[in-house]
């Protein structure tokens, strides 16, 4: 029985299809500001370097840094 916790950003951009795609950062940097973030997502949809099943990458839409705490109350016993 233990508790975790882990930590994701998610980049979530418009696309010239209309639809949204994310790209999903495992562990980010304690204390990212806005702007880093701003920059690297505008960096990437100036880039072009993502085709996505919807077309290219066109906007940001949204940006989400998740802390996630798991709590494991039972651990099956070991076979």
């Amino acid at each position: 029985m233990a508790v975790t916790t882990s930590r994701t950003g998610r980049l979530t951009f418009t696309t010239s299809g209309g639809n949204t795609f994310s790209i999903t950062v495992p562990q980010p940097r304690e204390g990212i500001q806005l702007a880093e973030a701003m920059n690297v997502m505008n960096s990437l949809i100036a880039g072009g370097i993502f085709l996505t099943a919807h077309g290219t990458l066109t906007g940001v839409r949204d940006i989400k840094v998740i802390d996630t705490t798991t709590n494991d109350l039972y651990d099956p016993p070991q076979v």
